[in-house]
């Protein structure tokens, strides 16, 4: 037995577990979460493992304790990991999809508290083109919680871009009667190329801030909302003048 011990101790990797199903043991409980079992139980299994007597086994604690609780459940989405680089003149179409968009995941409510997604192990793929679908495993290898999967589909749309230059018209301020100068803004975008030819002016909305005419200043910031499917890359010009003709109060007195 010495000799089968001793070489257990030689070949024995630096930090070895071994598993004893909780199911098998026979705890007590010692408060709400706190339950404990005699270390001898242990002994007795490890002796069984390792062919030796069990008292060739020497453990340090008495009782051993630890801390068990109901678990809880808790819906949260799933978030793509990835570092994609992409051919020059390609870029992601819209948002990547994954089936399924959200996973169930159990824990102690402690854990769960601030659990609000879950992410994919890191997706790396070198000179992208072309869409693709990938089956992703879930970030949970350093995570105590548990899940109801351990993998999702992510699909990922790429499409070729290209530059566009579009005249928008600045949107007229409720209440005033305001000439802008110039009248219109030019945006310069990313678009892509499936898309040039049905997106119009009429997709994006320019307007001034109004707040910088009651601080009177000589210059309005102008604000653009782009359609989802646009990158844009700059607005000329971002501030322009303005001329008062009258106010909504002025027509009523006159």
């Amino acid at each position: 037995d010495g000799f089968i011990t001793l070489a257990h101790n030689l070949i024995r990797e630096q930090k070895r577990t071994v598993s004893i199903s909780l199911n098998d043991v026979p705890y007590r409980q010692e408060s709400d979460i706190t339950f404990s079992f005699s270390s001898n139980y242990v002994a007795e299994r490890l002796a069984e493992r390792l062919g030796i007597g069990v008292t060739d086994i020497t453990m340090n604690d008495a009782t051993i304790y630890f801390n068990m609780e109901n678990l809880k459940s808790k819906v949260v989405p799933v978030t793509l990991k990835d570092e994609l680089q992409l051919q020059r003149q390609y870029d992601r179409y819209g948002l990547p999809i994954i089936n399924p968009a959200s996973v169930t995941v159990y824990g102690t409510e402690e854990m769960l508290a601030d659990i609000h997604t879950i992410e994919t192990q890191p997706l790396a793929k070198e000179n992208v083109s072309q869409s693709f679908t990938e089956t992703m495993p879930l970030n949970l290898s350093e995570s105590p919680i548990r899940c109801n999967v351990s993998e999702v589909e992510v699909s990922v749309s790429i499409e070729k871009y290209t530059e566009m230059d579009i005249d928008v018209p600045i949107q007229p301020i409720d209440s005033l009667e305001i000439r802008f100068i110039p009248s219109s803004i030019s945006v310069k975008c990313l678009i892509a190329i499936k898309d040039y030819a049905k997106t119009k002016a009429d997709a994006f909305t320019a307007s001034a801030n109004a707040d910088d005419i009651a601080s009177r200043n000589p210059l309005l910031h102008i604000v653009l909302d782009s359609p989802s499917n646009v990158q844009v890359l700059g607005i000329t010009p971002d501030r322009v003048e303005y001329i008062i003709i009258s106010n909504e109060k002025d027509r009523d007195n006159r």
